[in-house]
Order: C-alpha cells, then sequence, then structure tokens
C-alpha cells in the first residue's frame, strides 16, 4: 500500500508542479504547503482538479470539490485515494 501512496503523492505533485512552471513560478510544492501559498489561483485550481480527473481516469463528486480537498497536496491525496477506492469496491 506505501508504494501505492508514493505513487498517487508524486502523480498528483507533478500535476501541481506543471501548473506552477505554466505560470513560470519555481516555489515548492511541499506536501503540506498551502496550494494558494505556493501560487495557485481559482483558475488554476480549475485546471488541476480537470487534471486530477484525467490522470486517474474519475470524475470528482461535486461534494468533494471543496476548498478543504483541495488546500494541499497531501489533501488532495486523501481525496483522490478515497474515490479510487470507492471506484474500486463498485
Amino acid at each position: 500500500m506505501q508504494a501505492f501512496d508514493t505513487d498517487l503523492r508524486h502523480r498528483i505533485t507533478k500535476l501541481v508542479k506543471g501548473i506552477l512552471e505554466q505560470n513560470s513560478l519555481a516555489a515548492d510544492a511541499a506536501p503540506q504547503a498551502k496550494l494558494v501559498d505556493v501560487g495557485l489561483t481559482s483558475m488554476d485550481m480549475v485546471n488541476l482538479m480537470l487534471g486530477i480527473e484525467a490522470e486517474f481516469d474519475f470524475t470528482i463528486p461535486q461534494s468533494e470539490i471543496t476548498p478543504e480537498n483541495f488546500q494541499s497536496v497531501e489533501t488532495l491525496e486523501r481525496m483522490v485515494a478515497t474515490q479510487l477506492k470507492l471506484a474500486k469496491a463498485a
């Protein structure tokens, strides 16, 4: 399970860093860092949401599109892991 979690975090971090690079920002996307503090705007958050949906091949339920879930790489990782487990169980 640890390898899965590491891969999940790596994939989400890569998406965040990609958006930061598009904006010419070289901020550190540490797992606990608040995404707004590293430079992501509300439009960037929308792009991140779409990127996550494409990367992990699922649609984020409306109820999960909350500021709490999009606060950091860590909170995104928890939300994605939960959604992937729910999809696998279905």
